[in-house]
């Protein structure tokens, strides 16, 4: 019974966090502007005003003038002693693109644990170690926090590759298994 209502409670607050953080930022939107412009009295126009906001940003950034800003604000980043190394990964993780192009978090994989009776999820660039062709480094995240994990050298032969997207395992991992993708669940079953 304990453990039951243990699982019930953290599945509850996984799904309470979002909806809060998007509730408390549409609330600190709306108001901020509201005092911006005190004479208007329409709800939610701070949430309209800031959609129109972030357009103009989407466009600014697209253009020739925001790439070379960013680019040159991500030069400034990378080289800045003892912020780079927390930029470089925060910028991965959070632009985790799925594909060849997405470094380590470009391949979801399943590999044994020690004991070879479970398996773990994990993350690989899929490209082999320099100097061992048929090793690859796997990151695999701690649950729930998905920045802190372990790194493990696996022969290529056991590592079974899943048709999941890295947001989608991040997803997964964020949630402590309350969420699984089909792909994991028929990888394990060995289809």
């Amino acid at each position: 019974m304990k453990a039951h209502f243990q699982r019930k409670f953290l599945a509850g607050i996984l799904a309470a966090i979002p909806l809060a953080v998007t509730a408390i930022i549409t609330w600190y939107i709306d108001s901020q502007v509201r005092a911006l412009f005190p004479a208007v009295r329409y709800p939610f126009l701070g949430i309209l005003l800031a959609l129109v906001a972030i357009y103009i940003l989407g466009v600014f950034v697209t253009s020739l003038v925001g790439q070379w800003l960013i680019g040159l604000l991500d030069w400034v980043l990378v080289r800045l002693p003892g912020l780079s190394d927390l930029y470089r990964t925060w910028k991965q993780i959070a632009v985790t693109p799925d594909g060849d192009a997405g470094g380590i978090f470009a391949k979801v994989v399943l590999v044994p644990d020690d004991s070879g009776q479970m398996r773990m999820l994990g993350f690989t660039t899929g490209r082999p170690v320099d100097g061992a062709p048929d090793t690859v480094c796997v990151y695999v995240p701690a649950s729930p926090n998905p920045a802190t994990g372990r790194l493990y050298f696996v022969a290529q032969d056991r590592v079974r590759y899943v048709q999941v997207g890295a947001q989608e395992a991040l997803k997964f991992a964020i949630s402590g298994g309350n969420y699984v993708p089909p792909a994991v669940g028929a990888s394990l079953a060995g289809k």
